[in-house]
């Protein structure tokens, strides 16, 4: 159902809009949990060392589709809280058209650099084979990987939260029961892995895509006007919101990449500590992520309702909602930590366990802060303040990158976790100051 976010309690509005958002993505990262989990229990620590690694990679390619989603769904967003549903169906084309062009220009370059890109990252003889597996099976997934964050940014645009969320709680399950049987019944190790994800992503995109243009047909457009397969003013509207939040998610890819060159000079056994740690460190910052995107919903209709007046309490509610979600995955890491890590390996490997327990140590503590950061930059960017949502992102990535070389090589695996919480306080900061002096704190 789509759902007006401009009317009612804003906290209210958020919350029903949210946690399903919130569930959604907690399931989309039962994509990638249960791929490493998998590798880890049922061939071994050099695939989960090469699952983790290619997983590096493909978050570029997640990049430009997260890019796609963002910018499809801020200007839909602001087109439907407008009542304009003629452009509401002229962007979700041309988003469509534009984001498969992309789509085979990514696949291309991935197929044809795959190995050297596992190369600029030091990964390790015995793993690189099974990491360019993965990877190049992924990347035939590319398209359903790009429509279904299309659609599923048209759902969020629209207000409707729950389908996103079916749609992924049953292939994210399906997923799990795949990768068990094509590695453990069918034996087809790394390739099985990548193999079942591909399958159900593909039928979770299609599903969408039926539905999104079943939701299109239904709206009742202004017959004096024309809707257009492709429109350029409306194109480079979706690019000034895509191409910042494809940069932004791109050099945090490629600054992941540096840090995971510094963590691959430490063996295999911290690559797969961190590997294990970083997949639940990243369902934290995905989720957090996922509500400022939802956040950004809700600032573009109430903007293009011209409802500025609801953007402060909205920023006040959205940051309530992510400290409740932060503070119970805080006590589960440092309570339970080790008991999550081993699902990804087995009790001998002593080694990385100990470094995935040091690096959740490290960062969890700072998921309070950062998530505030996520909210003041879903405003920033549902506002189309890209200036300024770009600044505190490059502050945080150039810090963190930077930190993690030089700590490094005195404090070693810890110097290089303590470089997620500098650059998160710092650029925060920045980020509640760009929230506070823009306009919608202003008096009338």
């Amino acid at each position: 159902m789509n759902r007006d976010l401009t009317v009612g309690k804003p906290s209210q509005i958020l919350w029903r809009f949210c946690l399903p958002l919130f569930g959604s993505i907690i399931f989309q990262q039962l994509y990638n949990i249960a791929d490493s989990l998998v590798a880890g229990k049922f061939i071994g620590e050099n695939a989960l060392a090469a699952v983790g690694n290619g997983y590096e990679i493909t978050l570029i390619f997640i990049a430009f589709a997260f890019g796609c989603n963002i910018g499809c769904s801020v200007i839909v967003s602001n087109f439907f809280g407008a009542g304009r549903y003629n452009d509401v169906k002229t962007t979700v084309y041309t988003t469509m058209i534009s984001s498969g062009i992309l789509c085979m220009i990514l696949m291309a370059c991935g197929l044809l650099f795959g190995r050297s890109l596992l190369g600029l990252i030091n990964t390790p003889t015995e793993v690189i084979d099974d990491s360019l597996l993965y990877l190049n099976i992924y990347i035939f997934g590319l398209p359903f990987l790009f429509f279904y964050n299309v659609a599923t940014g048209i759902f969020s645009a629209m207000g409707d939260s729950r389908t996103p969320f079916v749609f992924l709680a049953i292939s994210s399950t399906s997923n799990i029961a795949m990768d068990i049987l094509f590695v453990k019944a069918f034996n087809m190790g790394i390739a099985g892995v990548a193999w079942a994800t591909f399958l159900c992503q593909s039928i979770s995109c299609i599903l969408s895509i039926i539905i999104v243009l079943k939701r299109l047909h239904s709206l009742k457009c202004n017959e004096d006007e024309r809707v257009r397969v492709f429109d350029i003013h409306i194109f480079g509207r979706i690019a000034a919101i895509a191409v910042p939040s494809i940069l932004q998610q791109s050099f945090i890819s490629v600054g992941n990449i540096i840090i995971q060159s510094v963590i691959n000079g430490f063996g295999t056994s911290v690559m797969a500590g961190y590997s294990a740690a970083v997949k639940l460190n990243n369902l934290v910052i995905t989720s957090l992520t996922t509500l400022g995107n939802g956040i950004s919903n809700y600032t573009a209709q109430n903007l293009g309702a011209g409802k500025k007046e609801r953007i402060r309490p909205g920023f006040f509610a959205g940051g309530k909602l992510v400290w409740i979600i932060c503070v119970p995955f805080i006590i589960l890491y440092w309570v339970a930590g080790r008991y999550l890590l081993l699902l990804f390996m087995e009790q001998s490997s002593t080694s990385a366990i100990e470094t995935g327990m040091q690096f959740l140590r490290i960062i969890s503590p700072f998921y309070m802060i950062v998530s505030i950061k996520l909210v003041a930059d879903g405003v920033l960017r549902g506002a189309g303040k890209m200036g300024r949502f770009m600044i505190t992102t490059f502050t945080d990535l150039i810090l963190r990158v930077a930190l993690a070389i030089l700590l490094s090589a005195h404090y070693g695996t810890a110097g290089i976790w303590s470089a997620w919480p500098i650059g998160w306080c710092i650029s925060t900061t920045l980020s509640v100051v760009f929230f506070f002096t823009g306009e919608w704190n202003k008096k009338r």
